[in-house]
């Protein structure tokens, strides 16, 4: 069966980041459909990837739209960017960095 909002991991958090590319006041709006088949990756389970997912699904699911818009934004851009680089750090990237003109 067809996915309607993204299946898979990182197909997940690529869709959930180009909400955030938005302002905060239009980034909320179907976020949270991208967790509904977010999957982490077995090899990631018990791991810093797996709690910053959960932290990722707590800050989307816990948001009400309207209230803290900005600050909730921004909260989920920062686990979005310690997601990253603790997914490239797993992958063997010694040094990963978001840069300093993210």
């Amino acid at each position: 069966m067809d996915s309607q909002f993204g299946r898979g991991f990182i197909t997940n958090i690529w869709l959930i980041t180009k909400h955030f590319a938005l302002p905060p006041e239009q980034a909320w709006a179907g976020v949270k459909d991208h967790l509904n088949e977010m999957q982490v990756p077995e090899q990631y389970k018990g791991s810093e990837i797996e709690e910053l997912v959960t932290m990722l699904r707590k800050n989307v699911m816990w948001h009400q739209n309207g209230k803290m818009d900005k600050e909730d934004a921004e909260s989920v851009v920062r686990i979005l960017k310690r997601l990253v680089i603790a997914i490239d750090r797993n992958l063997g990237i010694p040094d990963p960095q978001i840069g300093k003109y993210d």
